[in-house]
């Protein structure tokens, strides 16, 4: 997969090469990988987070768009797997 791992903050130029308009992002993860939304999320400030994946390939990515409708690529990789763990009881390490 091509997206590489930015670790700058949106609005750096390291991370304006993974940066683009969401329709943008997520028809590009569609049409080149296959992927589509499996889970979402608000983090800091208000910034939608967003994994992508393809149950087929087992490519995923995960997106972050700010309020201000920047989206960019943080993460990607490969053997993504959907679980449905529960929560460790009460008082016990995770």
């Amino acid at each position: 997969m091509g997206v590489a791992l930015a670790t700058a903050t949106p609005g750096t130029s390291a991370a304006a090469s993974n940066c683009a308009p969401r329709d943008v992002v997520v028809d590009r993860l569609a049409a080149r990988y296959g992927e589509s939304r499996q889970s979402i999320g608000l983090g800091a400030n208000n910034a939608m987070v967003e994994v992508f994946a393809s149950p087929e390939t087992g490519t995923w990515t995960i997106i972050v768009t700010t309020a201000q409708g920047l989206t960019c690529m943080i993460a990607s990789g490969q053997a993504f797997e959907t679980l449905a763990e529960a929560p460790p009881a009460p008082g016990t390490d995770a």
